[in-house]
C-alpha cells in the first residue's frame, strides 16, 4: 500500500484502489479481472457471455413491455388517457392477441434475464449483505417477469374503462375470472419491479463501480417516479372501481372521462415506461460490466 509522503501519491492509491472494488451492479458480481481473481481464462470467458446474455435479454424484455406504444399508430378505439393497458390485450379488443403475444414475450425475456443474473452473476463480495441485496433484486425481477406472462394468460374480457356495460357488469362479479385473477397478477408484477428495483438500486449506490455511479442520480429518479406514478395509479383504481366522483359515462355517453377515471391511463403508461427505462439501465450496467472481467 502506498503511503502519503505529501506529493499526493495517497489519493492516487486510493483512487486506484476504488476502481478495483468488486462491481456488484454493473455485472451485479465483481468486476476485477479473472486472473486478479485466480479464474482461469475460460471461466472469465463464461462469466463474460453470462453478462452479455442477461442484458440482451433484459433489453429485449424492456423492449417488448413497451409495444403497448404501438397504440399511437393502431386504430384500438381506446383512449391512452383513461384506459388500462391491459385494456388493449383485452379478448373482445381488435389486436388483443398481438398485444397478449408481446406481454408473454417480454414476461419470459425478463424473466429468463433476471433468473440468468441470479445464477450466473451472483456478488462474490466479502459483504454479506450486499450479496443478500443483489440475490433479493434478481429473485424479485424473476417474479416481475413471471407475474407479467402470467397476466398475457389471464386477459380481460372487455374494457371495463371504455365500456360502460362492461364496467357494470365487472362491479356486478359477472364477469369471468379472469378479471380478479388477472389484478392479482398484476399487482405482483408492479410489487417485484418496484422490490427489484430497490434492492439492485441500492448494490449500485454500494459498490464503487464507476460506470454505476454515473447512473446513480437516473437510478434514484426512477424509483421516485415509478413510486408517485403507482400511488396514483392505485388512487385512480379505487376510485375508479368504487364509482367515486363518476356517473359511469363520460361526455359522449359511450364510457367514463377522463376527469371520471383521474387519469388513470396516464398514470399507468408512466409506471410501465418507467420500469422498462429502469430495466435497460440495468442491463446497460451489467453490459459494461463485461469489459472488467
Amino acid at each position: 500500500m502506498t503511503t502519503s509522503d505529501g506529493s499526493g501519491r495517497s489519493g492516487t492509491a486510493a483512487a486506484a484502489s476504488v476502481r478495483r472494488l468488486p462491481s456488484d451492479v454493473g455485472t451485479l458480481v465483481p468486476g476485477r479481472a479473472s486472473a486478479e481473481r485466480g479464474e482461469p481464462p475460460a471461466a472469465g470467458a463464461a462469466r463474460t457471455g453470462a453478462r452479455a446474455a442477461v442484458a440482451v435479454l433484459l433489453t429485449l424484455g424492456a423492449l417488448a413491455y413497451t409495444t403497448w406504444t404501438l397504440e399511437a399508430f393502431l386504430p384500438t378505439g381506446l383512449s391512452p388517457l383513461r384506459t388500462y393497458v391491459s385494456e388493449l390485450a383485452a379478448e373482445d379488443q381488435p389486436y388483443g392477441t398481438f398485444f397478449r403475444t408481446l406481454d408473454l414475450a417480454a414476461g419470459i425475456l425478463v424473466c429468463a434475464g433476471a433468473v440468468g443474473g441470479l445464477v450466473w452473476l451472483r456478488p462474490r463480495a466479502a459483504v454479506r449483505g450486499r450479496v443478500l441485496l443483489a440475490v433479493g433484486g434478481w429473485a424479485a425481477v424473476a417474479v416481475f417477469g413471471a407475474a407479467t406472462a402470467a397476466d398475457s394468460r389471464l386477459p380481460l374480457s372487455c374494457a371495463p374503462t371504455a365500456d360502460a356495460p362492461c364496467a357494470a357488469r365487472e362491479r356486478a362479479g359477472a364477469v369471468p375470472f379472469t378479471h380478479a385473477a388477472h389484478a392479482v397478477s398484476s399487482s405482483v408484477a408492479v410489487a417485484g419491479a418496484l422490490v427489484g428495483m430497490v434492492l439492485l438500486t441500492v448494490v449500485v449506490h454500494r459498490c464503487g463501480d464507476l460506470a454505476g455511479v454515473r447512473f446513480r442520480g437516473l437510478l434514484r429518479t426512477l424509483i421516485g417516479v415509478e413510486l408517485i406514478a403507482t400511488g396514483w395509479t392505485l388512487a385512480a383504481v379505487a376510485a375508479f372501481d368504487s364509482g367515486y366522483g363518476t356517473s359511469g359515462h363520460g361526455p359522449s355517453g359511450h364510457g367514463p372521462s377522463v376527469l371520471d377515471t383521474w387519469g388513470l391511463g396516464v398514470a399507468q403508461r408512466i409506471q410501465l415506461l418507467t420500469i422498462a427505462v429502469w430495466l435497460v439501465v440495468m442491463a446497460w450496467l451489467v453490459w459494461a460490466g463485461r469489459r472488467r472481467t
